[in-house]
């Protein structure tokens, strides 16, 4: 017999903000959070802003020692304040029972990629005897996870997920199924990321990946639109405290929302471009569906990968009519990327808390910018603003550069 899995906490580091009640408050107004980099001087690269998560000092959110935090990647930082902030949430003591039950799985496409870079420039400018004895364990793309297993001490599955933008979603579901397999009562789990950097922005750039609309960034993550020319990028994390259902109710805890069903696949088609029949996509977002033991009409809504660019959200739209059939042009479909860029691989797990925020709130979240719709994707995608909606189960749809494939299906806390 399967366990029961719920949400008991969640939590965003974003460019919307990294309080919960902010950050959904500016999601359902409609607001955007791209900007100008100020990290950095952007003036002599193709592209000039993305979703910065701005005035990021992770002092003033944990209570951690500033020498501590110093030893950790930015995108490091980013995971353990929203770690702190989901367990917080949850008002479980992780000194409280068998350690070896609780365990973490966060994921990131990148992993360190500022600690990369800047000490690629210590080496060649100071050489090799000057470069930081802390940048491997700051790089590694499981550095998120271990950080936040040694800060909680938690000692059971430890683990990283590395899917491109598929990563958080990833996790997600892989901490989903420890618990509901039994290996484990308690997990710390989603995504973080921080490639917004020198080398990650003009890596996309020079791939044209992302938008060029300089001139007005809070205009240029506009998925579906006919006027869409690539995706934003941003950094930030999504974490959520998953917690086997019985072990919940024991401690009293508040129930967010109920972990239904996970499915993935791949596209096996091309490293960068989706399956432009959105095969692949589509029998993720079955499999989710079916291992939650639901129909298709029992999804009200979907909270879609739509990244705006012109292949992926085509694509994406084909999937999602595959899957569901008539009841397509029934659902919601919004796009939270519209205002706060893509988070590669932390994108599923802020994405997910929003699905989790939307259930308790019944509200949908809108896809802004959706000025000129593509006549080719014409779906329902919320337009411009937040509106009511009787949610019982939502779908969460990933996709990432490698042809990986990952959906979640989560309901409404019982």
């Amino acid at each position: 017999m399967r366990r029961r899995v719920v949400v008991t906490g969640g939590a965003v580091v974003s460019a919307l903000g990294c309080d919960i009640a902010e950050f959904w408050d500016r999601m359902c107004a409609g607001k955007s959070g791209v900007a100008r980099i100020r990290r950095f001087d952007p003036t002599e690269f193709k592209v000039t802003f993305a979703g910065e998560v701005p005035n990021w000092d992770p002092t003033e959110h944990i209570d951690l020692a500033a020498k501590e935090l110093r030893r950790q990647d930015r995108f490091v930082q980013f995971a353990v304040v929203a770690a702190h902030k989901a367990i917080r949430q949850s008002g479980i003591d992780f000194k409280q029972g068998d350690p070896y039950r609780n365990g973490v799985l966060i994921g990131s496409g990148i992993g360190g990629l500022n600690e990369i870079e800047e000490q690629h420039t210590t080496l060649f400018e100071r050489g090799p005897s000057r470069v930081s004895p802390f940048m491997i364990p700051k790089l590694m793309v499981n550095a998120a996870s271990g950080n936040v297993s040694v800060t909680w001490g938690l000692r059971g599955p430890n683990s990283a997920v590395a899917t491109a933008c598929a990563s958080a979603t990833n996790a997600i579901g892989d901490a989903f199924k420890l618990i509901q397999n039994g290996l484990a009562d308690v997990m710390v789990t989603g995504g973080s990321e921080a490639a917004i950097t020198p080398m990650g922005l003009s890596g996309f750039g020079r791939m044209g990946a992302l938008s060029t609309r300089n001139d007005a960034p809070e205009k240029a993550s506009r998925p579906w639109d006919k006027g869409r020319d690539g995706f934003v990028l941003a950094e930030g994390a999504g974490i959520l405290v998953l917690e086997e259902y019985e072990h919940a109710k024991r401690r009293g805890a508040v129930i967010l929302a109920e972990m239904l069903g996970y499915g993935m696949s791949a596209d096996a088609s091309h490293m960068t471009a989706p399956d432009p029949e959105g095969k692949g996509a589509a029998r993720a977002m079955q499999s989710a569906i079916q291992d939650a033991g639901l129909n298709v009409s029992d999804i009200q809504y979907v909270n879609a990968h739509g990244t705006s660019t012109p292949l992926g959200d085509k694509a994406e739209v084909v999937a999602i009519k595959t899957v569901f059939g008539s009841h397509a042009s029934r659902l919601a479909v919004s796009s939270t990327k519209s205002q706060i860029g893509h988070l590669l691989g932390a994108s599923g797990g802020v994405e997910f808390v929003a699905c989790v925020l939307a259930l308790q709130n019944q509200t949908l979240p809108p896809t802004i910018n959706l000025d000129n719709p593509d006549p080719e994707c014409d779906l329902d995608f919320v337009p411009h603003e937040a509106r009511p909606g009787k949610l019982t189960a939502v779908l969460k749809n990933s996709f990432g550069f490698g042809g990986h494939n990952a959906c979640l299906v989560v309901g409404k806390a019982a």
